[in-house]
């Protein structure tokens, strides 16, 4: 492959070197959330700050771990994990937003995603569609635990992944309104807890890397409980998702060095 930084030693993208990052890395998607991440590490460092990408790195129970966003969508998600991973990390933790599905999921609910619905392009070019997009266990078992231990009202299960926002929200008005619409009414139908953009890729793509993944989702609000009529706050602070992703490192730190991984 080319060597597109020149000799400079970094990540094109990400412009982070290897051993500039720890091996447990929060991703969240809007660059802005980093700094308010890196507040929960000791010492957090400023490491870079390219383009979507911005890097902290710090350290928790005294292992360096990092924060890196992602940029909205699979595509740039799956770039940080490529880079990171050339840089030393092996477990990723996706700290995001979504909308509620299923109707028990309300503003301000935690999701953990179990798996998610490959309803995007990244993906795709990695594995065939046969294969799923599944959330590495412990990763999802410490985020349960973690968010259970905060008093979090947290839901486990699968999530729909899509690449465009506004066909999740204007379906009707597209051209292919045919198969959007009736598409959301399956994953309904089949106990979808929730839409978003990156789970998919990430976790296809850390199965095809040999790295752990997860995620944490916000839930910002659930258009189906708007349309039941049924009580439906908006809610935007993500603080709750971010400290359960940093509970979920603890954890796993202690485990991991339990087990001598």
């Amino acid at each position: 492959m080319i060597d597109y930084s020149e000799g400079t030693g970094k990540l094109y993208h990400i412009q982070v070197a290897p051993g500039e990052v720890g091996r447990y890395v929060i991703l969240p998607g809007d660059p802005k959330r980093c700094e308010k991440i890196a507040q929960y590490f000791d010492n957090p460092v400023l490491i870079a700050d390219n383009r979507e990408y911005v890097t902290y790195t710090g350290t928790l129970d005294g292992v360096k771990v990092s924060v890196t966003s992602t940029g909205i969508g699979g595509p740039s998600a799956a770039i940080a994990m490529e880079e990171l991973k050339r840089c030393g990390a092996d477990t990723f933790l996706r700290v995001g937003t979504c909308g509620g599905m299923q109707l028990e999921v309300k503003g301000g609910d935690l999701v953990i995603a179990t798996g998610a619905i490959r309803a995007e392009g990244t993906s795709k070019e990695y594995a065939p569609v046969e294969y799923p997009a599944v959330a590495d266990f412990d990763i999802a078992l410490a985020m349960r635990q973690a968010a259970a231990s905060l008093g979090f009202t947290a839901h486990l299960g699968v999530v729909q992944c899509k690449d465009s926002f506004y066909g999740q929200h204007e379906p009707e008005v597209k051209p292919v309104s045919y198969e959007l619409l009736n598409k959301w009414e399956a994953w309904i139908r089949c106990g979808c807890l929730a839409s978003e953009m990156e789970s998919a890729a990430l976790f296809v793509v850390g199965s095809c890397l040999k790295v752990r993944v997860g995620t944490v989702l916000l839930t910002i609000a659930n258009q189906e409980r708007a349309k039941a009529g049924l009580e439906n706050e908006q809610v935007h602070d993500t603080s709750g998702a971010i400290r359960t992703a940093v509970e979920a490192i603890r954890l796993l730190i202690k485990q991991d060095a339990q087990e001598g991984k």
